[in-house]
């Protein structure tokens, strides 16, 4: 057991011990929900302003370090994802959703086509 609390025990990582930290957060947010009465509500107001990060994935690749080393400008780097497949959308690095590019006002946003459900986000973190 480590000797400083909430931290990941010997020979776990940090993903299974942020998966086992949400799934603890979840546990406790579906118990109070389930055990408050009609009067009472859960306090979501103190999470609401914190920020996160956000990002869109185009795609992925594994290139040698000889490979990387030789990159300069002009240099094409071919992705695992054809062209036309939706973006990933992230947040904290948490899949989320799939989107489409757009341009708004002369900057790119992206339109979400498919968002993952909170109950099968929580199943990919555990």
């Amino acid at each position: 057991m480590s000797e400083y609390p909430n931290t990941p025990e010997d020979g776990e990582t940090i993903d299974d011990f942020e998966a086992a930290a949400f799934q603890e957060f979840n546990n406790q947010f579906e118990d109070k929900k389930s055990s408050s009465s009609v009067g009472d509500e859960v306090n979501l107001d103190v999470i609401l302003d914190v920020p996160v990060t956000i990002s869109m994935e185009i795609g992925r690749t594994q290139i040698n370090i000889r490979n990387l080393l030789q990159l300069n400008q002009g240099s094409v780097v071919e992705l695992e994802r054809f062209a036309g497949e939706p973006l990933d959308v992230l947040v904290n690095g948490t899949l989320i959703a799939h989107g489409e590019v757009v341009v708004i006002n002369d900057k790119f946003g992206i339109r979400l086509t498919d968002v993952i459900s909170p109950s099968e986000r929580v199943k990919r973190l555990a």
